[in-house]
């Protein structure tokens, strides 16, 4: 079983900066994903954004095997889950794109992914949306001190499932510190009351990866694209937490991107009242 590193005080503050950077280069693109812009561009602005801020690209050379990956970002548009490599199409109204983005702020990784929607999007994508949001609320409610990993992937799987949705099993969220992917593994379905316990000092990647279908993916042959199996839809929203004896601590927020951009998991009268 893979060791478990606690963070110190001094840790969590690092990976705090690390997770605001990832949140500001987040919002730095937001106004971008719109009809017309290739993936491609954003991922330019979000390196030159990082660079920028004394950071570095988290995914830009990272590797799995031979497979290296290319990019600053993962720009996943519709049936892509994640790992969807930048280049010349251009985003058309009504895509739904999944942006994940991941910095190395003084040693320490902040990681982040968030769903826009290009233009309109129909009632049921835009649902899809609302549900994935509200997942990953409740899986954060769930990973406190003394919990198990298995109530935070029964919270997510509970959730969708019981709104017929797909939870991608294949992929998975993570432990996160000087390393980008750590232990333990965090899935997004599972038994409440089994798994690892959670403990003062963890820090976690939770990221609820659901589907308007099925729950089983396709890789293309770049090694990295993911694909719902059936070509359905998909989103995926992820945050950064701290488990502390206080009360779990979220370090990422898609505070910058709400602030430029209307929320494709909020419905236009919550938009209009905020």
């Amino acid at each position: 079983m893979s060791t478990i590193t606690l963070k110190t005080d001094r840790d969590i503050e690092q990976l705090r900066a690390a997770a605001d950077l990832v949140s500001r280069t987040l919002g730095e693109i937001a106004p971008l994903v719109k009809p017309g812009v290739t993936s491609r561009h954003l991922d330019q602005v979000a390196e030159t954004f990082i660079r920028d801020h004394g950071a570095e690209p988290a995914f830009k050379g990272y590797t799995v095997g031979k497979a290296v990956y290319p990019s600053t970002l993962c720009v996943s548009v519709d049936d892509v889950i994640v790992h969807g490599i930048p280049g010349d199409d251009e985003l058309r109204e009504g895509h739904l794109v999944s942006i994940d983005c991941g910095v190395v702020l003084d040693g320490y990784y902040g990681d982040s992914a968030y769903t826009f929607a290009v233009g309109e999007l129909s009632d049921e994508v835009r649902e899809l949306c609302t549900t994935t949001w509200e997942a990953l609320g409740l899986a954060i409610d769930a990973a406190v001190v003394g919990g198990r990993i298995g109530d935070v992937s029964a919270a997510v799987q509970r959730h969708c499932e019981g709104r017929g949705y797909g939870v991608v099993r294949d992929l998975v969220g993570h432990g996160i510190g000087r390393s980008l992917h750590e232990a333990p593994q965090v899935p997004n379905f599972g038994r409440a009351g089994v798994g690892r316990k959670m403990k003062n000092g963890m820090t976690l990647c939770i990221e609820p990866m659901i589907s308007l279908g099925t729950y089983d993916v396709t890789t293309d042959s770049d090694h990295w694209t993911v694909r719902t199996a059936d070509g359905s839809v998909s989103a995926h929203y992820e945050h950064m937490v701290a488990i502390r004896t206080g009360g779990t601590e979220v370090l990422t927020t898609f505070a910058y991107i709400e602030e430029v951009v209307a929320t494709p998991y909020r419905h236009q009268e919550e938009t209009t009242n905020a």
